[in-house]
């Protein structure tokens, strides 16, 4: 049996990831239910906030290791769906949530639609007709610097929108971190909310969560507040943000909110340096270890910019879907973008080439 340090926490991250299970019993374990199979974990050892080793495990040399075994169950268990008003959300494939921005100051989009609900919520429709699962309002930019909005002007610009997208039947998101724009969004019609601060924010955010019985997106972002650290801060931004993540889940369970209602974000671009965002993205599959689906919003962030002769926002479509795919390969489930179609095309074609691996000739065992 492998020796480790007695004190060491431990974390698995798959890696040798495979392109179908089929030929390979006990060699592959299938990721979180999804599409994406992989044959190899990185073990990780951490003590005293130092990796103390890093090392390869088999898939059955970690399933035949009792000090593996729950944290390699909570990586490979399906995701339970979410029941969001009339439709149902599962995990079991790629999944976009299209940004709806009624705020005069995104980084992005901003001002596109304020002012004019219907406009805003035809844009919705459309997105939704091109793939979107869920649309994801906000009244409130949260770009570096933007100013904090009063949460009356907040829901009077969103809940118009979500009153008419919910006649629609679409499945709705409220982007806010204040309780009482989560209250009257979910109270206009929408099913999810989505809170950049974890529900850290508003004091009486979790409470709203709680008693609305809804599913709740809780995401990495620094802040004083929280205790999470700023650019500059993480020794080990990968182990460090999953740490902070893991334990806000269990925050956030113990106070009334059900497991398989929450989904992680890992918080791209809030507060991060460029190298931060690069090892987020590169480990993005140890975070299936929290046993939560994964959110990925990546799209037309400053790592595009940075990593793409400084692209202005508008031109970082191509980034974008780089960053998602990167993030579909490593089995994150869901995709926060403001390009709805070409954000859906690619997934598509990713699972269509996934579907055809599945079905391949193989040699015979």
């Amino acid at each position: 049996m492998l020796d480790l340090p007695a004190a060491a926490r431990l974390y698995l991250r798959p890696i040798q990831f495979v392109d179908t299970p089929v030929g390979r019993d006990g060699e592959v374990a299938r990721l979180a239910g999804g599409l994406a199979w992989f044959a190899a974990y990185e073990l990780i050892a951490v003590e005293n906030g130092r990796r103390v080793l890093q090392r390869t495990l088999s898939v059955a040399e970690a399933d035949a290791d009792p000090r593996f075994a729950s944290i390699a169950r909570r990586i490979t268990a399906p995701r339970a769906p979410l029941t969001l008003g009339a439709r149902t959300l599962r995990f079991d494939q790629p999944q976009v949530m299209a940004i709806l921005n009624m705020t005069p100051d995104s980084f992005s989009d901003g001002g596109k639609h304020l002012g004019d609900p219907a406009a805003a919520a035809q844009s919705g429709v459309d997105m939704s007709i091109a793939g979107a699962a869920i649309l994801d309002v906000g009244g409130e930019s949260t770009r570096p610097g933007a100013e904090t909005v009063w949460e009356g002007d907040e829901i009077a610009r969103v809940v118009p929108v979500i009153e008419r997208l919910a006649a629609s039947g679409a499945a709705i998101s409220i982007d806010t971190r204040k309780a009482a724009v989560m209250q009257a969004a979910l109270a206009a019609g929408a099913h999810i909310v989505n809170d950049v601060s974890a529900l850290l924010y508003d004091d009486h955010a979790l409470e709203v969560v709680v008693r609305a019985g809804c599913p709740v997106v809780l995401m990495h972002a620094a802040d004083p507040k929280s205790g999470a650290k700023g650019k500059g801060g993480y020794a080990d931004p990968l182990i460090e943000i999953y740490d902070w993540l893991e334990a806000r889940v269990d925050a956030v369970v113990a106070a009334g909110v059900d497991r398989a209602k929450i989904v992680i974000d890992p918080g791209i671009g809030f507060g991060k340096s460029l190298a931060d965002n690069l090892a987020l993205m590169n480990g993005l599959a140890l975070f299936h270890g929290i046993g939560c689906p994964i959110l990925l919003g990546a799209s037309r962030k400053r790592i595009v910019g940075a990593l793409a002769n400084e692209a202005p926002a508008e031109q970082r479509l191509g980034g974008s879907l780089a960053l998602a795919l990167k993030g579909v390969s490593l089995g994150a489930q869901l995709f926060r973008v403001h390009d709805a179609f070409e954000s859906v095309q690619a997934l598509r074609v990713w699972r269509g080439m996934q579907d055809a691996a599945l079905t391949a000739p193989h040699a015979a065992v």
